[in-house]
């Protein structure tokens, strides 16, 4: 374990000896706050809640996080410091889970960043702190989900915009096949185990459970197989790569 963290302090530093942590972080507070009070329309509900800012958090995430996990493994492969980083006295499960969190723990910062809107909100009323606090958690999770994906993605190919792409485009289908949009149309003719397995393996189904206040093993259990399952992937392929 003690290369798992030497992995992940350096991976984290990584990310702010370089403008990509300082602008993704701005553009997603600034994001997030047109998304909370300007489209989520705020001031208009008369609501003192967070209710605006979950419902747009998937896709922001959906453009943002890509961004953060294509570098995980495309920049190493691509500058050729991956076989470096082979040699070195780590497992492979260090480098992969050591990269992530770092990655995880990075995102989580941005997120946490936004807790003047929560100030916010509590100024302007009552919300409820604790469906709050549970949509946080869920954010957290979900964005987990998204590096994940990435990860494996990201180890596939040493174009980081190819890794973008494809990370952005697998996200997106995790994510739209809970959207009710979705579920309609097939609903006209899939069966319902079809359609349940839509909304089984939906980012978004489980994010809206745990954003309405009920955490469920069964939520929180979806998110870490997800991790985990991607980061194995992740593991896989990167055996293949070094066969090669």
């Amino acid at each position: 374990m003690n290369g798992l963290i030497v992995v992940l302090k350096r991976e984290l530093a990584a990310y702010f000896l370089t403008p990509l942590a300082y602008v993704f972080i701005v553009i997603f507070l600034i994001l997030s706050g047109i998304f909370t009070f300007y489209l989520g329309r705020f001031y208009e509900r008369g609501q003192a809640d967070l209710v605006s800012f979950f419902n747009f958090i998937p896709w922001l995430y959906l453009i943002l996080v890509p961004a953060v996990a294509m570098r995980l493994w495309s920049e190493e492969r691509r500058s050729g410091t991956i076989e470096l980083l082979m040699t070195l006295p780590l497992t492979l499960f260090e480098v992969i889970v050591g990269k992530f969190l770092a990655a995880w723990l990075f995102v989580g910062l941005a997120l946490l960043l936004t807790f003047p809107t929560w100030i916010t909100v509590n100024y302007l009323g009552q919300p409820d702190n604790g469906v709050i606090l549970a949509s946080y958690a869920g954010s957290w999770l979900m964005a987990g989900g998204f590096l994940a994906v990435g990860s494996c993605l990201s180890a596939a190919t040493k174009s980081q915009v190819v890794a973008f792409i494809m990370t952005l485009v697998i996200c997106f289908t995790f994510v739209a096949s809970g959207f009710p949009m979705v579920q309609d149309a097939f609903s006209h003719w899939a069966p319902v185990w079809v359609l349940d397995g839509l909304s089984v393996l939906s980012f978004l189904s489980h994010f809206d459970a745990i954003s309405r206040g009920v955490i469920e093993l069964r939520d929180i259990v979806y998110f870490l197989v997800m991790i985990g399952a991607w980061l194995m992937a992740t593991g896989i392929i990167l055996n293949m790569k070094k066969a090669d």
